[in-house]
């Protein structure tokens, strides 16, 4: 970022008074009645119906709102492992986006451990307090262990964003841009830069909704994750293929989709030149990406681009996920979010995409018209329709696949 922007945004974290958020009260207490109906002795009442029935907590308190945003600071951003101090900041932010977009309060907590046991013990012991929890920028191998330990360990949704939220806004991008470029899920040939979180969950994601593991060539530091490789981790290996590709210049030769959540300028002209016609590069990588669109679109005039970022078209962004993710999922009074619910959340924000974009939209993004087509294949974070559509689909994906307490 520039110096200018960077100064700006300290500016707008510290000014007025630090960080970005608040805990306020939504219930009266300015009179001496009040004060004795939000604490004792009027406390008792609900004290002493959520002892007979535990499930009435939701009905007199906000455990059925509130979501808890947990990180340990391992992975953030593109920072890397900056501790949970530094990892604030974006853990407020995450707290300020549900409530921005989903009306979800949420407590953010930073965990001074990097322990997987004392971060799984950690979140159990304080997991009354909420009804879901949203894992957040924890380094992977550790991070699949956490969160399945968890939802096992659970009766509330725990889901980590960095790797479900992003899988599902991606899985959304893609099958719309493979619809413009007359290809289709089942046969394409596919790329992925980056085994971390990300990667490995969009695979995960993809090869239910279709994707054919033989058509996936992942990438890491060393190179293309094949049979032949050693002492390659359980997680990779699940994706490891039978091929003679070694570095990703090879694996980009021929192929019909990149997905790269690694890191900036990994990707060159000459591999963008190398893939198939009509390709599809999702660069997401942030704030830079793999490869620049400018870059991209300079060698290649046929293909669908897509960023992290919100200055340029198609960005893959999680807001478009988690909010109304678990809207749908605290609405349900889910006790996981399962595949089913994701994969709904993936055709929800696919068939949005595909509608006349509102008035209201168009002018917060100062653009006189949008429409689904290869600038425009996944909706703005802005569109006042994602709260209706994602969350009825995953509240009727919650209930259809039997995870839901609503009878």
């Amino acid at each position: 970022m520039s110096q200018e922007f960077h100064e700006e945004a300290l500016d707008y974290h510290r000014r007025i008074r630090p960080g970005k958020i608040i805990v306020s009260s939504h219930k009266p207490m300015n009179t001496r009645q009040e004060l004795s109906l939000a604490y004792t002795p009027g406390v008792a009442a609900p004290v002493r119906e959520i002892a007979k029935n535990p499930e009435t907590v939701n009905e007199y308190t906000a455990k059925g709102n509130l979501v808890a945003v947990i990180t340990d600071g391992s992975a953030v951003l593109g920072l890397g492992n900056v501790g949970p101090l530094a990892a604030k900041p974006v853990m407020e932010g995450k707290a300020v986006l549900f409530k921005r977009f989903a009306d979800i309060d949420v407590f953010n907590i930073e965990l001074a451990t990097q322990d997987v046991d004392e971060i799984v013990n950690t979140v159990i012991n304080i997991a009354p307090t909420f009804g879901g929890i949203n894992l957040e920028d924890i380094s992977a191998p550790r991070c699949f262990e956490i969160e399945q330990r968890l939802i096992e360990a659970l009766d509330i949704p725990v889901f980590h964003d960095d790797q479900h939220g992003t899988a599902i806004i991606i899985a959304a991008g893609l099958i719309n841009a493979l619809e413009i470029q007359g290809k289709t899920l089942e046969t394409a040939k596919l790329v992925c830069l980056g085994a971390g979180s990300a990667g490995i969950a969009t695979l995960h994601l993809l090869c239910e909704m279709g994707l054919n593991k033989d058509n996936i060539l992942l990438v890491d530091r060393v190179g293309v994750i094949s049979t032949s490789l050693e002492n390659v981790d359980d997680i990779k290996a699940q994706f490891a293929v039978d091929t003679d590709k070694k570095t990703l210049a090879d694996a980009m030769n021929g192929a019909d989709v990149f997905i790269g959540v690694a890191s900036a300028n990994l990707v060159t002209q000459e591999m963008v030149k190398s893939m198939a016609d009509k390709p599809i590069v999702f660069a997401l990588s942030n704030p830079d990406p793999e490869i620049s669109p400018a870059d991209a679109h300079a060698c290649r005039d046929d293909l669908i681009m897509g960023t992290g970022r919100s200055d340029y078209p198609n960005q893959v962004n999680n807001v478009l996920g988690f909010p109304f993710i678990f809207r749908g999922a605290l609405d349900a009074k889910s006790k996981e979010i399962n595949v089913e619910m994701k994969i709904a959340a993936v055709h929800a924000l696919s068939d949005l995409a595909k509608l006349e974009v509102p008035q209201s939209v168009l002018d917060i993004y100062n653009v006189e018209s949008l429409e689904f087509g290869k600038d425009y294949i996944i909706p703005k974070p802005f569109d006042p329709r994602l709260i209706d559509t994602v969350p009825k689909a995953i509240f009727n994906a919650a209930i259809a696949s039997g995870v839901s307490r609503l009878t």
